[in-house]
């Protein structure tokens, strides 16, 4: 499964997901808490054109590159993978690029929940996970303005659409780090989330990719949408006012 998806592909692919599994009728939690500070990710990768001649929704006339294409691809949990699959005159091609359209539209209007209801216990718990990695981080990033870097790091439309969303909490946060009693919170926290964005760009990780990934670290790998806003916020908070994105 999944073998010649691309690193970009898959971190879109998920973040977009709101890593819940795509079906209406399930919306399984595919990164489910767990005891300690582990998690398992039991969601796949499922290609809407299948990549195997004689599978289910085979489409000869797809390139390669097609069928491994975000357009392609729909996460779902293990069982109704194995649905879709046994089930293809139900589960069509049209039908499933719908379920994903629908289900990413069901995302983002959760995550605009969650971003509008954003507390400081949110942000509490979000900054203490990006706190607890205080790798030095290069000191020759600069800031530009906002627009500027959605342009240079060749932000999508979709991830343009997220920092405006968040950005309507960004008082909220910056609020927060204002207000903390610890003096060195806001430089911890600011060193944290450098440190994981320099890890990234050492990797390849560019755009939306990048941009995904980000939000992935914020929100702590939750599949809950009151964490995953509260990271949203935290990034764009980052985004707007630190060197993160930019050199």
């Amino acid at each position: 499964m999944g073998q010649g998806i691309s690193q970009s592909t898959r971190s879109v692919l998920w973040g977009k997901s709101g890593r819940r599994c795509a079906l209406p009728d399930c919306r399984r939690d595919l990164i489910p808490e767990a005891a300690g500070d582990e998690a398992r990710a039991i969601g796949e990768i499922a290609h809407i054109g299948s990549n195997k001649p004689g599978a289910a929704r085979y489409d000869a006339g797809m390139s390669d590159d097609e069928r491994n294409s975000y357009e392609n691809l729909i996460v779902l949990c293990p069982t109704c993978h194995r649905k879709i699959d046994a089930h293809a005159l139900e589960y069509t091609a049209e039908h499933l690029v719908r379920i994903k359209k629908e289900h990413e539209d069901w995302v983002r209007d959760a995550l605009s929940d969650g971003v509008a209801s954003v507390t400081f216990a949110e942000l509490d718990v979000v900054c203490k996970y990006i706190m607890s990695d205080k790798a030095p981080h290069d000191e020759s990033l600069v800031l530009v303005p906002l627009t500027s870097k959605i342009r240079k790091n060749e932000l999508s439309e979709e991830s343009a659409r997220l920092v405006t969303m968040g950005l309507s909490q960004v008082k909220t946060a910056a609020r927060f780090v204002d207000e903390s009693p610890d003096i060195g919170f806001g430089d911890r926290l600011r060193d944290g989330f450098v440190s994981e964005y320099e890890r990234l760009t050492r990797s390849g990780a560019f755009g939306d990719e990048l941009f995904s990934r980000l939000r992935e670290f914020a929100g702590g790998g939750s599949s809950d949408f009151g964490r995953q806003a509260a990271g949203l916020v935290v990034l764009v908070y980052m985004f707007e006012k630190c060197e993160v994105f930019e050199r």
